[in-house]
């Protein structure tokens, strides 16, 4: 009785097939190539640098609308020197879209280094 206890359990615990390691693929395997994780990082941080370049461009544009407003003021208040008053409030309010328009750039610009 033992000996037919001790004979099933060896045979059970056998494999009944031979492992699928040793078998050769018939065709040929293709993996995926992929980057690793550091030079996707870098790539990334890349990325935010030449978007926030770009968004800063805005800046340079802010500059020459201030420039160009002022310089349109001093022109006009010579040409009419009556109209002073109302020349300085259209000066004030281009000065104010111009550079609002340059602080938007440079709020989007912080937004893609920082906030992404």
């Amino acid at each position: 009785m033992l000996a037919g206890r001790l004979c099933t359990r060896v045979a059970v615990a056998r494999p009944l097939i031979q492992p699928l390691a040793s078998v050769q693929p018939v065709f040929a395997v293709r993996t995926f190539q992929t980057t690793p994780k550091v030079m996707d990082e870098s790539l990334e941080q890349a990325a935010k640098f030449i978007g926030a370049g770009c968004a800063t461009v805005g800046v340079a544009g802010s500059g020459a609308g201030i420039g160009t407003v002022f310089g349109s003021l001093v022109e006009g208040y010579a040409r009419n020197p009556s109209l002073k008053n109302q020349l300085f409030s259209y000066c004030v309010l281009g000065f104010a879209l111009s550079e609002a328009m340059g602080l938007f750039c440079l709020m989007i610009a912080f937004m893609i280094l920082f906030a992404l």
